[in-house]
């Protein structure tokens, strides 16, 4: 089944390698759809259509897998996408003091990306770093035991580094 909606914007054919090496192979769909935002950034509508008609499933069931599982974005995000743990051990040491310092610092809340294009922010349920709590991963990078300055000083250190280079 084919998208028809006017959403037909992104280049297909780079995810071709992908598909023709996972398209037949069960239990592939999570990892097609990895591959398929690290390609595009996020997971574009046509891309999830596109993917759907190549492994002979349904949109519904590919963007019923793509919106369950947090890792996977719908939306285009920032150079730098935050994710705010907001579970129990991290809400408990204060995660909401630090979300705080994160609107502070960049004037986005949850789900909203800056202006300039460069930060998002995504609260999530859990990162599995209890130990480190309260903590955030930006991109791939882990920062725990934060304190709201040390939150917007790792902001504005990364700033820097996307003004200088």
């Amino acid at each position: 089944m084919a998208c028809d909606c006017s959403c037909k914007k992104s280049d297909l054919s780079l995810i071709e390698n992908v598909l023709a090496k996972y398209a037949d192979v069960d239990g592939s769909l999570i990892t097609i759809l990895q591959n398929a935002q690290e390609i595009y950034g996020y997971l574009p509508v046509d891309v999830l259509y596109h993917i759907a008609e190549r492994i002979g499933s349904t949109p519904a069931k590919v963007m019923g897998v793509a919106t369950f599982y947090s890792q996977f974005r719908l939306k285009p995000v920032g150079k730098y996408l935050i994710m705010l743990c907001q579970g129990t051990a991290c809400h408990v040491n204060g995660s909401q003091r630090i979300e705080q310092a994160i609107y502070d610092e960049l004037g986005i809340s949850d789900g909203e990306t800056t202006n300039d294009g460069l930060f998002t922010l995504k609260n999530v349920a859990c990162l599995g770093c209890c130990s480190l709590s309260p903590v955030m991963m930006i991109n791939d990078e882990t920062y725990g035991r934060l304190t709201p300055d040390k939150a917007k000083e790792i902001l504005r250190n990364l700033r820097k580094e996307a003004e200088e280079g």
